[in-house]
């Protein structure tokens, strides 16, 4: 047990000075960026991004960002690489059969009061098992009981390794190259609307994002059309 723990920590500190290596190295530019006029009119507002993006988005997380991080070992890994980056990491993960809700709804709860309190967070809609694409309720969850915007982004290194047999095909940006970031337009609650019809706004405004900036990486998203 020891053993496997402090190996963890090591590759989550090792990932930690990857991830300042990169932030040193790799420029970001921002396109379509709605969060000064967000935050000069008081607006809460709250990240959706894929699981894939999720290296990239780091790199240039607003300090004090909450982000849910599983309560897996693998969960343990990045946890150092977040603080590292002035991250707030809120532990757990809905999990699936009977892990279902294991620190899952503690963690959103910490989310919600973590953005009520006036600072951002930030979930990977589709995790922590995909498919990928498939927006999952928490976001949708969130925004509504925090009564905050969603900001769908989708960064994308301009020279980058995938990992193509990963379900998520996880994109680490290769050092010294250039991150564009893409928002959508807010996407702001409806009143009436269902958190199913919220939860369907952010997946298509994610996915026609990717499309539009990513065409090859998009087309390994998941389909809701051919899906359960």
């Amino acid at each position: 047990m020891r053993t496997k723990f402090s190996r963890s920590r090591l590759i989550g500190w090792s990932a930690a000075v990857l991830i300042l290596v990169l932030r040193w190295t790799c420029r970001v530019r921002l396109h379509a960026d709605p969060r000064q006029a967000l935050r000069e009119s008081g607006t809460r507002y709250v990240y959706a991004v894929l699981h894939a993006h999720q290296v990239s988005a780091v790199l240039h997380g607003e300090t004090g960002t909450g982000a849910m991080v599983s309560r897996s070992r693998d969960g343990e890994i990045i946890v150092p690489a977040l603080r590292i980056r002035g991250i707030v990491p809120v532990r757990g993960s809905g999990g699936r059969g009977a892990n279902r809700g294991r620190g899952g709804r503690e963690a959103l709860d910490a989310l919600v009061e973590h953005v009520i309190g006036g600072r951002p967070a930030y979930l990977a809609v589709d995790g922590p098992r995909g498919p990928r694409g498939r927006v999952q309720r928490g976001i949708a969850s969130l925004a509504r009981r925090s009564n905050a915007v969603i900001l769908c982004l989708v960064p994308i290194p301009r020279r980058r390794w995938v990992f193509r047999k990963a379900w998520d095909r996880l994109q680490i940006p290769k050092p010294f190259t250039r991150i564009d970031g893409y928002f959508a337009e807010p996407i702001r609650l409806i009143a009436g609307e269902s958190s199913e019809q919220l939860r369907q706004r952010i997946e298509m405004t994610l996915h026609e994002l990717e499309r539009q900036c990513d065409p090859a990486e998009a087309a390994h998203l998941y389909q809701a059309s051919t899906k359960p």
